[in-house]
C-alpha cells in the first residue's frame, strides 16, 4: 500500500480546496455597475451560493481525489521510495 489513510485524507483535503478556489468564482458575475448603497462592497456578489458552491466542491473533488487514488495504487503516478535514502 503506497498511502496510509492519514495521507488519503491529507491528499482529499489538499484537493478540496484547490477545487474550492476554482469553484468559487463560478456563476458570480455582478452586472449592476452602480455604487452599491447597502454597506456592501463593490465586487461582491449578490447571491454568493455558498451552500451550492460547497457541495459541488464536495463531489468534483471527491472525483479527483479518486482519479489521484487510482493513479497512486496502478502505479501510473509512482511515488518516490525515500526509506532507501543514502546515509550522510
Amino acid at each position: 500500500m503506497p498511502l496510509g489513510p492519514v495521507t488519503m485524507i491529507g491528499v482529499y483535503l489538499v484537493v478540496w480546496w484547490t477545487v474550492l478556489f476554482a469553484v468559487l468564482p463560478l456563476g458570480s458575475s455582478r452586472e449592476v455597475h452602480e455604487p452599491p448603497t447597502d454597506g456592501s462592497q463593490w465586487g461582491a456578489p449578490r447571491t454568493p451560493n455558498l451552500k451550492k458552491k460547497f457541495i459541488t466542491t464536495t463531489w468534483v473533488s471527491a472525483i479527483v481525489w479518486a482519479l489521484i487514488m487510482v493513479l497512486l495504487f496502478t502505479g501510473w503516478l509512482p511515488l518516490p521510495d525515500f526509506s532507501r535514502a543514502p546515509a550522510l
